[in-house]
């Protein structure tokens, strides 16, 4: 057997010991669950120092459950969002940090591409630069979500990623702590994104991003421009829109040179003309016509790599402008008025289906896809088809959703 033949022969046998070891995970005890990951951490080549010290005292979290199982009763607005992460506080901390971190951050940058501001709003938004990790044993986290059935194989694998970084000696086992998901140091970065990603910048021996400033922002700066950060080009900037701006343009699937959106009568806030080139943006609006419009570009969508949420990314990019001096937004998103449950979600979505109107998945979430949808009611309906949900409109979607069912 050729060597190359050998070692798919092994991955192959890995991934169905994997499989087997966990399809009944819900029927088999916590114990047995342990007891089957031993093997399995030894046949991927973990050392038994490392799996006797994680899995022989290893602990079973029920509270881990609880919030792995937990889904927010409301769905969140842009301004509850926006607004909880955004404050005067976090900005004088981060030009503080910038200015104490300048020397490392512009290296880094020099390095990398990812200027400096980007990688401290990513350090504020991910722990509160460093003031809060979390407080659970990642070890014990991992193997808890490992040994339940709702996703198995992914943690099971962070699991054994875990126990390689602790076999690589970057961090002991007890100063291993992190959120009740896994996610680890300053910039929360799970065990198979620190074994990609992480680095020794400050020439120590050891990938340390919980005690290291260096490690942790060299890392984040890794990470980023392995994901394909485009460097000189900025995330996105607020801008405002004419009053017969097509809202059936916005959208992050939509990217339109700037010359194009300069001919659709786009602006910046003060009221100039965006610049004209073929550089692409996409629009968004995520507090509807009332609120915030925002361009975004390539560097935006890098940025939903790290974290899959458009109001997370608008956080980042509009955090990093603030830390470096920029202006509040010209147009604050509407303060929260409706709430709107996951249930009522659902049946939004039911209703759009009812109506002929793809809302995607019927799961409760607004994502994308059911804003679209709400866009194409609102175009119908003669309303602006901005996407936006409010109950005025939940409620003329149930009605008319009820007259095509009778």
């Amino acid at each position: 057997m050729t060597r190359k033949k050998f070692c798919l022969s092994v991955v192959v046998l890995v991934a169905e010991l994997i499989s087997l070891s966990f399809a009944y995970a819900d029927t088999v005890s916590f114990g047995e669950c342990i007891s089957r990951m031993k093997i399995l951490a030894r046949s991927e080549g973990i050392s038994d120092r490392t799996a006797n010290q994680v899995l022989d005292k290893v602990k079973h979290l029920p509270r881990v459950i609880e919030l792995d199982r937990r889904q927010p009763e409301f769905t969140q607005t842009f301004s509850g969002y926006f607004n909880t992460r955004i404050n005067d506080e976090r900005i004088k901390r981060g030009r503080a940090l910038l200015t104490q971190y300048r020397p490392l951050l512009e290296r880094i940058q020099l390095e990398t591409g990812i200027p400096a501001q980007y990688l401290v709003s990513f350090w504020g938004l991910e722990t509160n630069y460093g003031g809060y990790f979390g407080d659970w044993l990642v070890t014990d986290s991992l193997a808890t979500l490992a040994c339940d059935p709702r996703r198995s194989t992914f943690f099971t694998q962070e699991l054994l990623n875990a126990m390689r970084i602790l076999d690589a000696g970057d961090i002991s086992h007890e100063r291993m702590i992190g959120s009740w998901a896994g996610a680890m140091g300053h910039m929360q970065f799970m065990p198979s994104t620190f074994l990609s990603y992480a680095k020794d910048v400050d020439g120590d021996g050891r990938r340390d991003l919980w005690g290291s400033i260096p490690d942790a922002m060299g890392s984040a700066a890794n990470f980023l421009r392995q994901l394909g950060w485009t460097p000189g080009l900025d995330w996105g900037q607020e801008v405002r829109l004419p009053p017969s701006f097509d809202y059936g343009l916005a959208g992050r699937d939509q990217m339109l040179s700037l010359a194009t959106w300069a001919k659709l009568g786009v602006t910046t806030t003060s009221g100039s003309p965006v610049a004209s080139t073929e550089q692409k943006f996409a629009l968004l609006v995520p507090s509807g016509h009332q609120g915030p419009a925002f361009l975004v570009s390539k560097n935006f969508h890098v940025i939903m790599r790290w974290n899959r949420s458009e109001f997370y990314a608008l956080s980042v990019g509009h955090l990093a402008d603030r830390i470096a001096g920029a202006a509040a937004l010209h147009r604050i998103p509407p303060s929260d008025t409706d709430k709107i449950s996951r249930e009522q979600v659902r049946q939004l979505q039911l209703d759009l289906l009812a109506l002929g109107i793809d809302s995607g998945e019927v799961d409760g979430i607004l994502g994308s896809t059911t804003r679209k949808a709400i866009s194409r009611f609102q175009q119908k309906t003669q309303r602006i088809a901005d996407g936006h949900l409010d109950i005025a409109l939940l409620t003329a979607i149930r009605q008319a959703a009820s007259v095509v069912s009778r």
